[in-house]
């Protein structure tokens, strides 16, 4: 049973139901997926809903994930399911830091 595969949160939002919004998500992936021609990848399908579980039905589809900004396309993978949207849109830039020790330095040496 795919229940056993998930970890407690996510069985936990399982057994508590299905909300509608997911549901929409899921049609409109179905939707999409019907669409395309065999061998292209479908139409991505946004959303914002970042806290949906990736389930079995979604592996092929394209799903633009809202990360605050924009959205993010996430082709759903086999080794996506019990994961959330959220950990494959990230929300924020990761920081390139410079050479070490520019931010000072240069000041003091001016005042002299």
């Amino acid at each position: 049973d795919l229940m056993e595969l998930f970890r407690a949160r996510q069985r936990r939002k399982f057994s508590r139901g299905i909300k509608r919004k997911p549901i929409t998500v899921l049609k409109k992936l179905r939707k999409a997926k019907r669409d395309t021609a065999y061998g292209e990848k479908p139409e991505a399908v946004k959303t914002h809903l970042r806290n949906m579980v990736i389930v079995p039905e979604m592996i092929g589809s394209v799903v633009g994930v809202y990360n605050g900004k924009q959205y993010i396309n996430v082709e759903i993978k086999p080794e996506m399911i019990g994961h959330y949207l959220a950990e494959f849109s990230i929300t924020y830039k990761p920081i390139k830091h410079g050479r070490a020790g520019m931010g000072g330095k240069g000041a003091m040496s001016r005042t002299k």
